[in-house]
């Protein structure tokens, strides 16, 4: 059931459309990632982890994004050219959201419909309509592989500040890596087209 707290927030939301990928496929790909039960598990420890710094790493991603014009024009006014404040805002909420969801949400249909819907939210066949602003028309797919790494490699300091042995953190930060990328390939199945 969606957070009705965080505006344009649908995971589990009936009006999500399905992916098209079969829950099967999604398993090989899961696999082709090396993604298992017990990254599930070391996600969830994760979690526990990021949770009371989720607005810090925000600060550190939003800080990332904004000191490069070329990623802001994607939250601009596409006539302007100036940043829409009230779409950042509504992104960094769901942004936040999709961290507790990567770390605490089964990797079920409904997880993975929305990942899809995501997709289409950075692509010109839903862009802009979530938060009805009138912003550039897609987020290129080259940026949202690109985004793997700093998304990725920024989050190992925050891990790094529970009170897990060091092998515990290896494993979590990989368990997240392994969940970005699945991620990432599922949001850009919209760019493929049928031959997603």
């Amino acid at each position: 059931m969606a957070d009705q707290q965080i505006p344009g927030y649908a995971l589990g939301d009936e009006h999500v459309p399905e992916a098209p990928i079969e829950m099967a496929e999604f398993e090989r790909l899961k696999r082709s990632v090396m993604f298992s039960d017990e990254d599930e598990e070391y996600l969830r420890q994760a979690g526990d982890v990021l949770e009371p710094q989720i607005d810090e790493i925000l600060d550190l991603w939003y800080g990332f994004v904004g000191d490069h014009d070329f990623l802001l024009e994607y939250f601009a006014d596409a006539e302007t050219g100036e940043p829409i404040e009230e779409y950042l805002d509504r992104v960094r909420a769901r942004f936040g959201q999709w961290i507790r969801d990567t770390c605490d949400t089964p990797y079920d249909e409904a997880w993975l419909n929305y990942q899809f819907e995501i997709g289409r939210r950075h692509h010109r066949s839903a862009k802009n309509e979530t938060d009805d602003v009138d912003s550039v028309e897609l987020i290129h797919q080259r940026y949202l592989i690109a985004f793997i790494y700093p998304i990725t490699a920024t989050i190992r300091d925050f891990l790094e500040t529970g009170d897990h042995d060091r092998e515990t953190v290896e494993n979590m930060y990989h368990a997240w890596f392994k969940a970005v990328t699945l991620q990432v390939a599922i949001w850009t199945s919209p760019y493929a087209g049928d031959d997603w």
